[in-house]
């Protein structure tokens, strides 16, 4: 049986809240999370921005691509009205809004880069130093799907701590992250239960499942013996 896994809210508490906003941080603090995922976007200025998608259409009052927008264009919007009118005014946060933040509480902090789109030349560097400025490094994962912004952290950073993510049942996944010499996986439950999952836990992997909001969901995870790291999820408060 599994112990009690580290429980990330995936995005904040966004089952609750309007995803990636400051307040669906803060309720992830008040819902017992032990850390938070969040995405990291640049702007066409160079401002890194907690947002998940590549353009601002589904979650803001706005529309257009975050490369092709400033950051005084993205502090603008309203990114809270879309999932209820009592987050009316709610913004994107920036990074160094966020890190500020954090530095005040004692959370792990899960920062994907979302770079399997949108390249964001650069951003793995911006992101490292606004680690080093806050003097987060021995809080944060750094994780994407683009193995090669993997790769480049790695480079610039050796000791950072960092993940693979893994979208379904990629073989290929497995054979890139030992070329990379990668602790921890976060991948999707099929994944983990497979032989995959067993393979990377055989080379010595954490596996940390995304995004898993039913707690009879994680009940048939932990019957299964399979170890697992930490947990992702909207419903923080559920794994409680």
């Amino acid at each position: 049986m599994n112990q009690q896994p580290v429980i990330f809210a995936h995005r904040g508490a966004s089952g609750t809240h309007p995803e990636n906003t400051m307040t669906a941080f803060q309720a992830a603090v008040e819902k017992g999370a032990d850390g938070i995922e969040l995405d990291v976007q640049l702007t066409s200025d160079g401002e890194m921005v907690v947002i998940h998608d590549e353009t601002v259409n589904r979650t803001t009052d706005g529309k257009g691509a975050i490369e092709q927008m400033t950051a005084e264009e993205i502090a603008s919007l309203d990114a809270g009205s879309w999932f209820h009118e009592k987050f009316a005014g709610e913004k994107i946060p920036t990074l160094d809004e966020f890190f500020a933040w954090a530095s005040g509480n004692s959370l792990q902090i899960n920062v994907e880069l979302k770079t399997n789109k949108v390249p964001y030349h650069g951003i793995e560097k911006k992101v490292l130093d606004l680690i080093e400025h806050y003097n987060m490094r021995g809080r944060v994962i750094i994780s994407s799907f683009n193995f090669d912004s993997i790769k480049r952290v790695v480079e610039l950073d050796p000791y950072i701590a960092v993940a693979g993510l893994v979208w379904k049942m990629r073989r290929d996944v497995l054979d890139k992250a030992k070329d990379l010499g990668l602790t921890a996986l976060h991948t999707q439950v099929s994944f983990a239960l497979s032989e995959y999952g067993k393979e990377a836990i055989d080379s010595g992997m954490l596996l940390r499942l995304y995004t898993i909001n039913e707690v009879k969901e994680w009940n048939r995870i932990n019957e299964s013996g399979v170890p697992i790291e930490a947990i992702i999820t909207d419903f923080p408060e559920r794994f409680r």
